[in-house]
């Protein structure tokens, strides 16, 4: 197989989208040719420097390839450690090209928006000389683990919404309740239904200590800067989301049970690692979206974004668009609800288009529960881009346990997706396989896991 005049090789194929082309399979071999260095840094300002050292070919032959390399490479780290800066030495007149695409305006200004509403600096894409290139700063962050006392656990989902009541660290109750926050502007929507699921966990526990939230999108604190959960509602309204868990949590007990939010990626892999009792874990949630999360092997996050919904994973250019950040090829079209979707046409399955996601999501697993092999092709399928992706995911972390959770890897879809992706990793990556164990919690954890995790969150 060729792409842009690289050769690389893929023996299992997803059947139901033959024009993947999987990032990681053709970094590797467009790697093997790339001989003049070229260093990256992505900075924030929580004062880290994440810093990559590549190469590119820069043999005048392979300009298409150089490029569409070094783009997909800054792509991904932006939105994997997140930043307001990057500077590149030794892509010549790569960065000014990339500056373009990042303004107002270019293919990447979703990409530069989201920074600047995190950070607020305005993103900046520059070249610099070796002497001018930073020096890398990176530290982890402790988080989660606490089970003492009596806590709420609480993880807002786009298509449901889950709480925990935890004692001593026992779960004594939990829920799962449909909610629409993607389709409603209406803040106080939000906040009431927020605030009833911290009520209900309450009605279930002798006091309340405190609260943990797992949520979509970026935080400062407790803060959402950037989530996806909100989409709907209105900027004028920024300052009551940017505190809608703090208020919501005023309204029990006394108004002063401290409370802790966090990425529902870091969650996920918190779950695993509390679980596992080990750490190196990526946990990724495949339900509205993808959700990523990382502990390394001190049990500690990164601190960075892991928003790898928005991160590429397939080259091919003919691939689904994603709505919100236009681009194509980025991992929530592949790892959530929308990848069931997408492929429905492909295995001859209609959905009514009236459906929300979430439904539609439902009457696929509920042909694949009937016997459909259709409906069991969509998830091979998935589990074909996994396998394939785990090899560009472990180009930026150590990953040694992948803990699968969502709707989509429910049932039997679940095990359809491990057992595809697993068949990959041996047949195509045998030194992944032995490297990483992809694992499936029971059911319970798998649809409740992360309010579990969550209630952890806060020190009492």
């Amino acid at each position: 197989m060729q792409y842009l005049g690289i050769e690389y090789s893929m023996r299992h194929v997803p059947e139901l989208d033959h024009a993947f082309i999987p990032m990681g399979t053709w970094m590797n071999a467009y790697e093997a040719q790339a001989k003049q260095p070229v260093w990256i840094a992505v900075a924030s300002d929580s004062r880290r420097v994440v810093t990559r050292k590549t190469a590119i070919i820069a043999d005048g032959a392979h300009d298409a390839a150089d490029y569409r390399y070094l783009e997909r490479m800054v792509k991904f780290l932006l939105w994997s450690v997140g930043g307001y800066r990057v500077l590149l030495c030794g892509g010549g007149a790569a960065a000014e090209a990339l500056a373009r695409e990042y303004a107002p305006g270019g293919k990447r200004a979703f990409d530069a928006k989201f920074m600047d509403d995190v950070f607020e600096q305005g993103l900046q894409i520059v070249s610099c000389d070796a002497a001018d290139f930073p020096q890398g700063c990176d530290a982890s962050v402790s988080i989660g683990g606490h089970m003492d006392g009596c806590r709420i656990g609480f993880d807002a989902g786009g298509s449901d919404r889950k709480v925990s009541a935890v004692q001593d660290g026992v779960c004594v109750y939990s829920e799962e309740v449909v909610w629409h926050p993607k389709t409603i502007a209406d803040p106080l929507y939000h906040y009431s239904e927020i605030v009833k699921a911290f009520q209900t966990a309450a009605e279930h526990l002798p006091r309340v200590d405190a609260i943990g939230v797992s949520s979509a999108g970026v935080f400062v604190g407790n803060s959402p800067m950037v989530s996806s959960l909100f989409i709907q509602v209105p900027p004028e309204h920024r300052v009551f989301v940017k505190d809608i868990y703090n208020a919501a949590a005023r309204t029990i007990g006394d108004g002063s049970v401290p409370i802790a939010v966090a990425n529902d990626g870091d969650v996920t892999a918190l779950a695993g690692a509390m679980e596992l009792k080990t750490g190196c874990v990526m946990g990724l949630a495949m339900g509205t979206s993808e959700a990523v999360g990382y502990v390394n092997a001190e049990g500690n996050i990164l601190g960075w974004f892991n928003e790898l919904a928005f991160a590429p994973v397939d080259l091919n250019e003919s691939a689904a668009v994603d709505e919100w950040s236009g681009d194509i090829g980025v991992g929530c079209k592949y790892f959530s609800q929308d990848a069931v979707i997408k492929l429905a046409p492909a295995a001859g399955i209609t959905l009514v288009e009236t459906l929300t996601p979430a439904d539609k999501l439902k009457a696929v697993q509920q042909l694949l529960a009937e016997g459909w092999d259709a409906a069991a092709g969509i998830y091979r399928t998935i589990g074909v881009y996994l396998g394939h992706t785990l090899a560009l995911y472990e180009k930026f972390y150590d990953i040694r346990h992948l803990l699968l959770l969502g709707r989509v890897v429910s049932g039997e879809s679940g095990r359809l997706i491990v057992s595809a992706c697993e068949q990959v990793l041996s047949d195509e990556y045998p030194a992944l396989a032995g490297h990483i164990r992809v694992i499936l919690p029971d059911e319970q954890s798998r649809r409740v896991g992360q309010s579990v995790a969550a209630a952890s969150l806060p020190i009492i």
